[in-house]
C-alpha cells in the first residue's frame, strides 16, 4: 500500500511545481508560499477531522513535538526556497535541483537510521547526482556549443 502512497506523493508533487509556477507568474514569492501553507493547513485539519485521528494530538509526546516542528521549519524553508527559485528560474531546472534532496535524505537515513547503503544504492545515488546535473547543465552546453559554432 506504501507504494501507491509514494506514487500519489510524486504525482501530486509534480503538479504542484506547474501549479506553482503558474500561481507565481504575478505575485510575490514569500505570498505565494504564505498562500500555499494556508490552503495546506487547512486541508490537513479538514483531513484529520475526516479521519478522525485529532484524538491522537494528546498523545505525542514533547520529543516528537520538536521533531514534528522542526520538520515544519524545514519544510517552511524549503517552500520559501523553492518558490523563490521558481519565481525567478526555469521549471525545468529548479525541480531536479529540487529533487536531488534524494541524494540528501539517503545519506541521512544512512547516518541516523542505519538504514543500508549497499553498493547498486550508492550507484544509484550518484546517477541520481550525475543526471541531475546534466538536466541542470545540458540545455547551457548545447546553447553555448551553437553559438560557438556560428
Amino acid at each position: 500500500m506504501w507504494i501507491l502512497y509514494a506514487t500519489g506523493s510524486a504525482f501530486f508533487a509534480g503538479i504542484t511545481s506547474v501549479l506553482a509556477k503558474c500561481g507565481i507568474s504575478k505575485t510575490d514569492s514569500d505570498v505565494a508560499t504564505a498562500i500555499r501553507t494556508i490552503v495546506v493547513l487547512v486541508f490537513s485539519w479538514v483531513m484529520t477531522l475526516i479521519t478522525g485521528t485529532l484524538s491522537g494530538i494528546t498523545e505525542i509526546s514533547e520529543k516528537t513535538l520538536l521533531f514534528l516542528v522542526l520538520s515544519g521549519v524545514a519544510t517552511g524553508a524549503s517552500w520559501l526556497c523553492y518558490f523563490k527559485a521558481l519565481q525567478n528560474g526555469d521549471v525545468n531546472k529548479v525541480v531536479p535541483i529540487d529533487k536531488s534532496s534524494t541524494i540528501l535524505t539517503i545519506l541521512l537515513a544512512l547516518i541516523f537510521f542505519h538504514e543500508g547503503l549497499s553498493l547498486v544504492k550508492l550507484v544509484c545515488v550518484c546517477m541520481i547526482g550525475v543526471g541531475t546535473m546534466l538536466m541542470i547543465n545540458r540545455k547551457e552546453d548545447v546553447e553555448s556549443n551553437s553559438l560557438d559554432k556560428s
